[in-house]
């Protein structure tokens, strides 16, 4: 066959390859007729983000963007509407110049809106792909739900809408008892929850006045926010329908007034639950006066409710309807804090554990206005407190700090308070997020934490001031160290098998017929075989320099950088330990 003759291509004429796949950011600003803050967020809105050719056609000092995504955008009608609200915006100017105020403040009025559901539509297609990319989302909102409002930077509704719409998603998860792992760390509280068998994780910050500096670039947040705000009301919607819930909810205004806005939502849960039980045929039938009376009727059962009624957040509503079978996690995390009645002092961070106890399965109440029950109850069993008690304590009540609630959540398990009375020195609080025994460092509290739910030993409801001297607390630490024996024979049971594998493969017999002068000789067979056999270890670094050198140079590479990873773990670990040693050392010393 002949080879065909590449055609000659004069310059300018057509592009080929990277450079017509490719163009620069200001060739994609150029062909959409649109300065550059529209187009960062258009790109936002639409999820497009900047590629790396192989190939830098224009330099590498430039940002490039495919070709098609610039299409994609070109053909988007948000384009049309961004340009419509820039040249309105041009008219209310050219009024207020004039000084037109009546005009001005009628074209403000009449300001064009766009929407962002066809976006949301195009870029999770099912209901899964939007709780993937959810982390994020929550993470975003949850932060703007805790700035303090700017003038001419962050308005007061967008904060507002942010701190609705996140207690509406805590409201969800502690209603369905989603919640899987919390952490309080230096930045903020972690949470881990797990809807439609996806595992959602976002950072609350602490509640403490926030200072905003001036280097902060709001404008490409405030982007960002626009689309999670849409993201998380759609998700929102969806979860509320799936358990017969009407979404947006109606709150009692005297709890918002309070900030109770979570025991609002609990009310409004249980006030919905129980409309759905007295006629369920409400929201199927069809017409606009049939939903107004239902919403109506939602309002009056609200209200009927008694306001010392825990409600559903509380742990009063059993039943979900519409929910889907719980799964073992459901059930453990719904019955941690069973039959326990938990008050909060005024220094303890409410909004917090407003939301985790619940969504364990505790009832739960706060010092101050619009409470569902006062410190006086007899029915309390757990008091968290963050300061030296002033008072007198009640019988019965347990007076516990705030990390007793996150340490039980993370073991699962109602864990003794002795090491967290009021007053006490804390025990550390591990994450839940780290694999202990893949880092290589196992911390002695969660040693601790294993062999109590080895040994079986945690008491319910928990373990009492002097549960040193109780005769039972003593007989569960026997218990503990039989189990800890016991894990030591098994282990030097299963050296011991090792060991004798690897004398039948060095030839040893293991056959118990043989005779002791059998067994003599062959021991002297095996001595004289020992010294002549190879060294074992060498044989193996030998494969593996041979593995090695077969190896490709980027798996060469990749495997080194293992290497390297393992040596630096490793290298941590031995700080820790060598801190520990170091903290036992000065703690010798001082009491000593």
């Amino acid at each position: 066959m002949v080879a065909r003759k590449k055609h000659y291509r004069p310059a300018g004429k057509k592009k080929e390859g990277n450079a017509a796949r490719f163009v620069t950011r200001s060739q994609a600003v150029k062909q959409l007729q649109v300065n550059l803050p529209l187009f960062r967020k258009l790109c936002i809105l639409k999820g497009i983000f900047p590629r790396e050719p192989k190939k830098k056609v224009k330099g590498n000092h430039h940002t490039y963007y495919h070709l098609k995504d610039v299409s994609f955008i070109q053909h988007d009608p948000l384009v049309q509407q961004m340009r419509d609200i820039r040249a309105y915006g041009k008219k209310v100017k050219k009024a207020e110049a004039k000084k037109n105020k009546d005009r001005a403040v009628i074209l403000k009025q009449r300001r064009p809106t766009y929407k962002l559901d066809h976006v949301i539509l195009q870029r999770y297609p099912t209901f899964i792909d939007a709780l993937r990319d959810l982390d994020d989302c929550l993470t975003m909102v949850h932060l703007f739900a805790c700035l303090p409002a700017i003038e001419d930077r962050i308005e007061v509704k967008r904060i507002q809408n942010c701190r609705r719409m996140s207690h509406e998603w805590q409201a969800f998860i502690s209603r369905t008892h989603k919640l899987r792992k919390v952490f309080v760390s230096v930045k903020g509280i972690y949470c881990q929850a797990e809807v439609k068998g996806q595992l959602i994780t976002w950072l609350t910050p602490h509640p403490l006045q926030q200072v905003l500096t001036e280097d902060i670039d709001f404008n490409i947040m405030l982007n960002f926010l626009e689309f999670y705000e849409a993201l998380l009301a759609f998700v929102n919607c969806h979860l509320y329908r799936s358990i017969n819930v009407k979404y947006p909810p109606i709150l009692d205004p005297q709890l918002e007034a309070f900030s109770a806005e979570l025991y609002a939502l609990s009310r409004y849960f249980d006030a919905s639950s129980r409309s759905s039980e007295l006629d369920p045929q409400v929201s199927s039938l069809p017409g606009t006066g049939k939903v107004a009376e239902s919403e109506l009727r939602l309002a009056q059962l609200q209200h009927q409710l008694p306001s010392n009624e825990p409600g559903a957040l509380m742990g009063l509503v059993e039943n979900i309807p519409g929910e889907d079978e719980e799964d073992n996690d459901t059930m453990v995390c719904k019955g941690l804090f069973k039959d326990m009645k938990f008050f909060l002092n005024r220094e303890v961070n409410r909004e917090s554990l407003l939301f985790v106890i619940p969504a364990f399965g505790g009832i739960v109440s706060w010092k101050g206005d619009g409470a569902p029950f006062e410190e006086d109850d007899n029915s309390i069993t757990h008091q968290i407190v963050d300061r030296p008690l002033q008072h007198e304590l009640c019988e019965g009540r347990k007076y516990v700090q705030p990390q007793w609630v996150y340490d039980c959540v993370i073991a699962k398990k109602i864990l003794p308070t002795r090491d967290y009375l009021a007053g006490r020195e804390l025990p550390p609080h591990l994450s839940p997020f780290v694999d202990p025994k893949e880092e290589g460092y196992v911390p002695d509290y969660a040693l601790k934490i294993e062999q109590w739910k080895a040994a079986e030993i945690l008491p319910l409801p928990d373990v009492g001031k002097e549960d040193l001297e109780d005769p039972q607390d003593i007989a569960d630490i026997e218990k503990a160290k039989e189990a800890a024996k016991n894990e030591k024979k098994l282990k030097a049971l299963q050296e011991k098998y090792f060991e004798g594998l690897k004398e039948e493969i060095k030839g040893v017999p293991a056959s118990s017929s043989i005779s002791n002068t059998d067994n003599q000789i062959s021991a002297k067979s095996t001595e004289d075989r020992e010294e002549s056999d190879p060294d074992y270890e060498q044989i193996a670094r030998d494969n593996d320099e041979r593995h090695l050198k077969l190896m490709t140079k980027k798996k060469r590479g990749l495997y080194e950088a293992m290497k390297k990873g393992k040596e630096r773990k490793q290298e941590n670990v031995e700080v820790i330990k060598k801190r520990k040693r170091n903290l036992k050392a000065s703690q010798k010393t001082r009491d000593g």
